[in-house]
């Protein structure tokens, strides 16, 4: 098991990146707290793990909300006894025009998408620190935080921001042993994939990547497993871009 002994915390556990990275966690021997606002949904996901014979509970929280994240690394530690790896996974996305813009989803998007990250990193260093744990967190970007997309003003700002907070925060931590990484999706399967489907513009989005398919939740939880795990001990501060080629193949011209 890649991640015996490991206590996680999962943000945005309920669905979708996170609630694969939560299965996965705990398939390879790692206890998981699974963290969402969804809270039927969080249950589920651990109900989905203790069936297949994985530990796990689940836990509600609006980590746009700086006490909740406390509270939530609070309860990890008080139930495991420990914090070893964060995943600040939590995030929505948006249409925001410039010249059409929406204070408001602006604002929701930029609370949830850069503060909650912001949040999750400074509560989780702080009990590690405390603990004297030497562990990981990886904050979930996008290849929207390095090219730009129209309409995303807020979604591209808040992908763009965590790239950087994660660089500032491992340079912050390097002292304490505390690695920061971040992880950047392309186009993966999802229900919104599904969506643009209905829309059909299915072909428009996979042509963007190099063998012009949707990547599946489960490929980016295995490499969040593997990025958690003391082999991978020099990343730290990079943003591993899990695109499928993606930034590196197709300029965005086609929007």
């Amino acid at each position: 098991m890649l991640l015996k002994d490991k206590v996680a915390v999962i943000t945005g556990g309920a669905s979708g990146i996170g609630k694969a990275t939560a299965l996965k966690y705990t398939k390879e021997g790692a206890k998981v707290v699974v963290a969402d606002f969804n809270e039927a949904g969080a249950i589920e996901t651990v109900e989905q793990i203790k069936a297949l014979g994985g530990e796990a509970v689940a836990f509600k929280v609006d980590t746009t909300n700086f006490a909740e994240v406390e509270s939530l690394v609070d309860f990890t530690v008080k139930t495991y006894g420990t914090i070893n790896v964060m995943f600040n996974n939590a995030g929505i996305g948006a249409t925001n025009l410039i010249n059409d813009f929406d204070e408001e989803i602006y604002q929701k998007v930029i609370a949830v998408n850069q503060h909650g990250v912001a949040y999750g990193i400074a509560c989780a260093s702080k009990k590690m620190i405390e603990l004297g744990v030497k562990g990981v967190i990886i904050n979930n970007g996008s290849v929207y935080g390095y090219l730009a997309n129209r309409g995303a003003l807020a979604y591209n700002a808040s992908k763009g921001a965590v790239v950087m907070m994660t660089k500032t925060s491992a340079l912050d931590l390097a002292p304490h042993g505390i690695r920061v990484v971040c992880v950047a999706p392309g186009f993966v399967r999802t229900p919104i994939t599904n969506v643009l489907k209905e829309k059909g513009v299915e072909d428009l989005y996979k042509n963007f990547q190099m063998r012009k398919e949707f990547i599946e939740q489960e490929d980016i939880a295995g490499m969040v497993c593997l990025l958690a795990m003391k082999e991978a001990n020099v990343v730290n501060g990079s943003t591993v871009m899990l695109d499928d080629g993606l930034t590196g193949f197709k300029a965005h011209a086609e929007y």
